[in-house]
């Protein structure tokens, strides 16, 4: 018995470092975009479209949910003067113009044209369309993440998608029509965490790391701004994925 406790003690340091390798991983493993409920139609086009047109999703400040947990945040506002709908509207900004942006970055990026536009496509040119709305802009509460996790306080970004093709001369038909989601996913809270270092003899020890760890993650990985790259990241690949289905992008191409 004494000399596991010996053991431990020798090795708490060597612990430690293999629990910081295994949390780090693990929390920021968990937050990611998905593509759900996607449904295809018998417009796919069979052609390499000359350009890919990515509009603004359409937004109403009224879905934002704001992240008005703290002190800190209730009195840094007031020091702002800013109301909550200012701070809505100015949030459902900052998200359409950062999705649509990192589309066309994503989409640019695998070696395709793609242009952000706010007005019709040319009528003489073969085009993919992005369209969406979003459903859902929620902050979440950062400190029910951080000190809980597992989903407690989750931050997502929602919308509703649709890809259409028009050929030049002709009229834009549906192509596949989607839900796209980004979260910051169900990485473990500080009180969860407090246990990863237990074997090493030392629990303050294993909530600093697990903590700390958490609190790294969690000001990288989540929030509605990272979520909205998320989203966006995973729609850009779902076009991809057309373009490989259609024959006219090979996968290499295709980001993983």
């Amino acid at each position: 018995m004494f000399t596991s406790v010996s053991f431990l003690k020798k090795n708490a340091a060597r612990f430690a470092c293999v629990a910081m390798v295994c949390g780090s991983a693990l929390l920021t493993g968990c937050a990611g975009g998905s593509i759900n409920n996607a449904t295809q139609t018998s417009a796919q086009p069979q052609v390499r479209p000359d350009n890919i047109y990515v509009y603004t999703f359409d937004t109403n400040p009224d879905q934002v949910k704001l992240d008005n947990g703290g002190m800190l945040k209730k009195l840094k506002a007031q020091l702002d003067g800013s109301s909550a709908a200012e701070k809505q509207s100015a949030d459902a900004i900052a998200v359409r113009e950062q999705v649509a942006n990192e589309i066309v970055h994503q989409l640019q990026s695998m070696g395709l044209r793609a242009i952000r536009s706010d007005i019709p496509a040319p009528a003489d040119q073969n085009v993919l369309l992005v369209q969406g709305s979003f459903d859902t802009i929620d902050a979440g509460n950062r400190r029910r993440r951080v000190l809980i996790g597992l989903g407690a306080g989750k931050s997502e970004v929602s919308s509703s998608v649709q890809i259409l093709y028009k050929p030049a001369g002709g009229t834009a038909r549906l192509v596949q029509s989607f839900n796209a989601t980004g979260d910051s996913g169900k990485a473990p809270g500080m009180v969860e965490t407090a246990g990863v270092g237990a074997a090493a003899g030392s629990i303050a020890t294993s909530a600093a790391v697990g903590g700390s760890l958490h609190a790294v993650s969690e000001t990288k990985k989540a929030g509605v701004s990272a979520d909205a790259k998320r989203l966006a990241d995973a729609v850009a690949k779902q076009v991809a994925q057309i373009g490989v289905s259609g024959g006219w992008l090979s996968t290499e191409h295709v980001k993983g």
